[in-house]
């Protein structure tokens, strides 16, 4: 069939309408699998809310002393994949809010995503490399980065506040420069959280932002008046029930006060039955959170 000259531009704009997406769609990042099968949940106990809810069975004898040689401070080696070492450098970065000691494992410039964690009260940027304590979930995360063209960052920072703040939104804005496009993701451990909220609430930060991962941290209503929060920049709560330091009822009303303000928003929780205040940085499934973000990057 030809069509009149005056409806061919309407037939071409309707035909890219239909195949754009689809192209989309196609270059959308997912991560490739590394030790799955080690790092799986160990057991489902219940699921709800469509699937954003989820209880994982947790249990320190077979978690904690069946998976590490010496307990809570060396994994079992199966676990751990050291090559990754290669790719890791000890860095200082130059920034009007200070110099900025981060550690940087992957492709520093034209990274296709970025992945950083800060670490909690007591902490350092040791913590978030150490390739053998939390079960080997740190040096999951960074072989996932150097396997998948990303950048894993585990900075120092001065504090919770807001000159810790300004230097890691100076360190986001040096590596998304370098990596035009690539997805931004920040963990924050613990009272790293204070951390996370307030570089949602950075207009300046939260566009470049494409998801939050909440690792038996704590909650901040100011959240609902950010900029992120306004994008709806995907957040994943992980939490111990029996964590003393944030208790988690409190995060989890936190996380239902989010679906309650913004209906459908992309929001995780998963609540590890029996864990304490570090289980979640010990057993979040980094790829399948990660996973589940990209899927929704716009």
């Amino acid at each position: 069939m030809t069509f009149p000259v005056r409806w061919r531009s309407a037939v071409a704009a309707g035909v890219l309408a239909l195949i754009l997406p689809s192209l989309a769609l196609a270059d959308r990042l997912t991560l490739a699998p590394f030790k799955d099968d080690l790092f799986a949940y160990p057991g489902v106990l219940s699921t709800s809310d469509s699937g954003a809810y989820t209880v994982v069975d947790y249990r320190e004898m077979r978690d904690i002393n069946a998976r590490d040689e010496i307990p809570e401070r060396r994994v079992r080696g199966k676990y751990v994949s050291t090559g990754v070492r290669g790719v890791q450098k000890d860095l200082v970065l130059k920034t009007d809010a200070g110099d900025v000691r981060h550690f940087a494992v992957g492709a520093q410039q034209g990274a296709k995503l970025i992945v950083i964690y800060l670490h909690g009260q007591g902490g350092s940027r040791r913590q978030g490399v150490d390739d053998f304590t939390f079960g080997g979930n740190f040096n999951r995360v960074k072989n996932l980065m150097a396997e998948n063209g990303g950048l894993y960052l585990s900075p120092d920072f001065p504090d919770f506040g807001d000159k810790g703040a300004a230097q890691i939104a100076a360190l986001i804005a040096h590596y998304a420069e370098r990596s035009p496009g690539a997805a931004v993701f920040v963990a924050c451990g613990s009272m790293g959280g204070a951390l996370c909220w307030k570089l949602a609430a950075d207009k300046t930060v939260a566009p470049k932002l494409s998801g939050l991962l909440l690792l038996g941290s704590l909650w901040d209503d100011s959240f609902f008046n950010s900029a992120a929060f306004k994008r709806k920049v995907p957040v994943f709560f992980g939490q111990g029930s029996r964590d003393t330091v944030f208790p988690v009822d409190r995060q989890e009303a936190f996380f239902r006060a989010i679906s309650a303000r913004s209906p459908g928003y992309p929001t995780r929780f998963v609540r590890f039955e029996s864990g304490t205040h570090g289980t979640p940085i010990r057993m979040t499934d980094w790829r399948g959170v990660l996973n589940w973000m990209l899927s929704l990057s716009r």
